[in-house]
């Protein structure tokens, strides 16, 4: 009897390590990422594809020396999908992939309570100036300048949608390329996909307001499941 009971055993041990193997724990996404920027707060905003409208977008950071996830939530990308940040053209309603720092905020309607981030209301003369001739090109202007055009820049208080609340997502923003593309916020959900940006309902955007940390440096990281342009890669 007693090598029945071995064999048995034997068996057991292997289907018992085999089924380990087959659901081994995968590191969570920031952790197969090239870079999260530095700080201890990071946004990840996933599609399937650079075809893909729609995605999701999750909040992480640090706890206990680990990245573990804070929230998620569905969201939205460009019209046409996404495309690599360095190589973006502007008007092609694109969605700019890479790893990005997050300025500010901003809205139309008062910032949630517990913000942290430098929130900046919107009002009557406030403008988002696209215009590649001006020398405000992919700021917010108010009043907007004469060198900037009116069908060049975006009336931020005519998207009341939109623009309730949003994050200034930093791409072309520190050093401005021309037609490299303007405007790129992380923003309120409108009917559809965006121009551009990345989008989530409007209580997602109020908790990752009142979750961000500017102390903590969070930045955004927007990408694809896999490919050229795969979020592991930024």
């Amino acid at each position: 009897m007693r090598r029945p009971l071995l064999t048995f055993a034997v068996l057991l041990t292997l289907a018992i390590g085999s089924l380990g193997a087959g659901t081994a724990h995968t590191p969570p996404l920031p952790d197969r990422m090239a870079d999260t920027g530095g700080g201890s707060q990071l946004i990840t905003a996933e599609a399937p594809d650079t075809g893909s409208t729609t995605g999701t977008v999750t909040w992480w950071e640090r706890r206990g020396g680990r990245w573990a996830e804070a929230g998620s939530a569905p969201a939205r990308f460009g019209a046409n999908g996404l495309a690599e940040g360095a190589t973006r053209e502007q008007g092609t309603s694109t969605t700019p992939t890479g790893l990005y720092d997050l300025p500010y905020a901003f809205g139309i309607e008062e910032a949630p309570a517990g913000t942290r981030y430098a929130y900046r209301k919107v009002n009557e003369d406030s403008w988002w100036c696209q215009d590649n001739a001006s020398a405000s090109y992919n700021r917010w202007v108010e009043p907007r300048p004469a060198d900037c055009r009116a069908d060049e820049a975006e009336h931020l208080v005519s998207y009341g949608t939109q623009y309730a609340r949003a994050l200034v997502i930093g791409f072309n923003y520190e050093r401005p390329v021309r037609n490299r593309g303007a405007g790129i916020f992380l923003h309120v959900n409108g009917r559809g996909a965006t121009a551009g940006c990345v989008s989530v309902p409007a209580d997602a955007m109020a908790e990752i307001l009142a979750w961000a940390d500017p102390e903590r440096e969070p930045h955004i990281a927007v990408g694809t499941t896999s490919g050229p342009t795969a979020i592991t890669r930024y």
